[in-house]
């Protein structure tokens, strides 16, 4: 019998000038991108959490740790691809994602659909196992001042993890 396990993920970056924001595996266009030491992705970043955190693979800083200068600058699509890997191996398949994009700044509405078919494939999923979408904090705090975006992601699997 295959059990059901949940995960949950969270990620935080700071916007700062001079980079592109990746966000959800695509580029939006803004005038600024996320700070990291990969691409600055925290979408993909909350989703590998998630993931790694459901298959009881503890999470992105044991595999891919910012002291490691191999990870500097990479495209964060790599990650969910390793952590895609991670998940299988540990006998786990995705039955669903939820993501909550939380940005005062840009407007993510027209970007959600390209953000979620992205996921998708890069997870190797139908599109409707994956849901990504946006909210503000109404100008409150650092996120609602436009300092930086963060992401929520829970992912459901089933399978029974070694």
């Amino acid at each position: 019998m295959s059990g059901l396990r949940v995960g949950h993920g969270f990620d935080v970056h700071r916007l700062v000038a001079g980079r592109p924001l990746r966000l959800g595996g695509i580029e939006v266009p803004h005038g600024r991108g996320l700070e990291g030491h990969s691409d600055g992705d925290c979408v993909l970043h909350a989703v590998c959490d998630a993931l790694l955190g459901a298959a009881g693979e503890g999470d992105m800083g044991r595999h891919f740790p910012s002291k490691d200068p191999r990870w500097r600058g990479v495209d964060s699509r790599v990650f969910v691809e390793e952590v895609r890997r991670l998940v299988a191996e540990a006998r786990c398949r995705l039955v669903n994602l939820d993501v909550t994009i939380i940005a005062q700044e840009p407007v993510l509405a027209p970007h959600l659909e390209p953000m979620r078919a992205a996921i998708a494939a890069v997870l190797g999923v139908e599109a409707g196992q994956v849901s990504v979408k946006a909210k503000s904090t109404d100008h409150l705090g650092a996120l609602g001042r436009g300092e930086g975006i963060a992401a929520l992601a829970t992912v459901l699997v089933e399978g029974e993890p070694t």
